[in-house]
């Protein structure tokens, strides 16, 4: 089929979206990607984009069309205001050229955020009368609130109407998470829309010959991923302070808008040997990072969203074959109880988190190792690659409604 996937994010940002492009274009068909020039997690373009540079470019094979977008580096609510718009309006220009002049089958949507990506989907999708699947990874208006801290009435309705409309003009609407039935069906008669389509772990990386710097010795909670608000880490570094005389050292991995106000925590409260910040390191050494952890973190606030959606970091961790622990309500801690992969403590409770993380440091190696092994063989069943996209490949073919 000739596919055209709308998305905010794809290489050489890392999202699930990436793993199946190349998956779908390995199995024969034609996709096209129309996103933005990357700019995410660090809010400003990355080296050799610009906006006259690499705006239409091929990615083993895959053309690659860049719409323009307001970098939204880390001034707060304006800046990403404008990132949001731009990216919208000049999304909705591209797809309605694309939709003139490119033939296609089928219109899939990654939506992360924000959920206007929609929009230009839903424009090539009714020009030329073609299915349109949403991907839906973050539900909005809830994230919103949850994450913006918008609270406005207006703005909120305003939102909810929009993605009613979205919803309504999409054939099929993926969720990532069985939380995230309710909400949508809330918004309009969209139960037999809906399908379950999680996220998926993606093949580990090879790891051969990249260096990874020394980690410190003793017990290591690894955290990997965006340092932002939804992570929590105002409980994650107290945890940290409890358990500061304790054999435990925090590794955190990655970067993103909490990091700054996360530094000076740790430098306030004396907590410089015990947590550790490395920032951002490409996916294909992760492995080598993993192997080196004794517990894998995961955490996210009490946030009703929040507490609907599975993590993707969940499927990853996961594979790598390590023991989970969790800081979160919801989904999260019951996919991990049900994989019986690791162990959770309530979301925004530094004092559980802190004592699950001695209950888990003083097991045996034998039962943290058989922790990791269930969560590897739960993911092997319910989170892989070629399992899914079988699955997307069968809502396409058999999707054969216009609109």
């Amino acid at each position: 089929m000739r596919v055209l996937l709308v998305t905010n994010h794809f290489l050489p940002e890392e999202f699930k979206c990436n793993s199946m492009v190349f998956e779908l274009q390995r199995r024969g068909h034609e996709v096209t990607v129309l996103t933005g020039i990357p700019d995410y997690p660090k809010g400003e373009y990355f080296d050799g984009y610009g906006v006259f540079r690499k705006r239409v470019e091929r990615i083993n094979g895959v053309k690659v069309i860049r719409a323009y977008i307001f970098p939204r580096g880390k001034a707060g609510k304006i800046r990403l205001v404008l990132n949001y718009v731009s990216i919208t309006l000049s999304q909705a220009f591209d797809a309605f050229w694309l939709g003139l002049f490119k033939r296609l089958d089928r219109v899939l949507v990654y939506e992360s955020s924000p959920v206007m990506v929609g929009i230009a989907a839903g424009i090539v999708s009714r020009m030329q009368h073609i299915p349109m699947l949403f991907w839906c990874t973050d539900l909005w208006p809830e994230s919103l609130s949850a994450a913006g801290g918008i609270s406005n009435p207006s703005i909120i309705g305003y939102f909810t109407r929009m993605v009613r409309k979205i919803y309504r003009n999409s054939t099929r609407i993926l969720i990532t998470s069985e939380g995230f039935r309710q909400s949508i069906e809330e918004k309009g008669d969209f139960a037999d829309k809906i399908v379950y389509f999680p996220q998926w772990a993606d093949a580990p990386a090879e790891s051969s010959g990249m260096e990874i710097p020394a980690l410190p010795e003793g017990f290591k909670v690894m955290f990997a991923g965006n340092i932002g608000e939804a992570q929590d880490f105002e409980h994650i570094l107290e945890a940290a302070r409890i358990l500061k005389d304790e054999d435990i050292h925090f590794v955190i991995l990655g970067d993103g808008r909490k990091r700054p106000w996360s530094e000076e925590f740790v430098r306030e409260h004396g907590l410089g040997e015990k947590v550790h910040f490395l920032g951002r390191f490409p996916a294909a050494t992760m492995p080598a990072f993993f192997a080196q952890a004794d517990l894998l973190l995961v955490t996210l606030k009490d946030e009703l969203i929040f507490n609907l959606t599975l993590p993707a970091k969940v499927q990853s961790y996961m594979a790598a074959g390590k023991p989970i622990v969790a800081m979160m309500n919801g989904e999260g801690p019951r996919v991990i109880a049900q994989a019986g992969c690791g162990m959770s403590a309530p979301a925004g409770d530094a004092r559980a988190l802190s004592d699950v993380i001695l209950q888990m440091k003083s097991m045996d190696g034998t039962e943290l190792a058989a922790m990791g092994t269930r969560g590897q063989a739960f993911c092997e069943t319910h989170f892989k690659l070629e399992r899914c996209i079988d699955h997307l490949e069968q809502l396409m073919k058999t999707e054969n409604q216009t609109i």
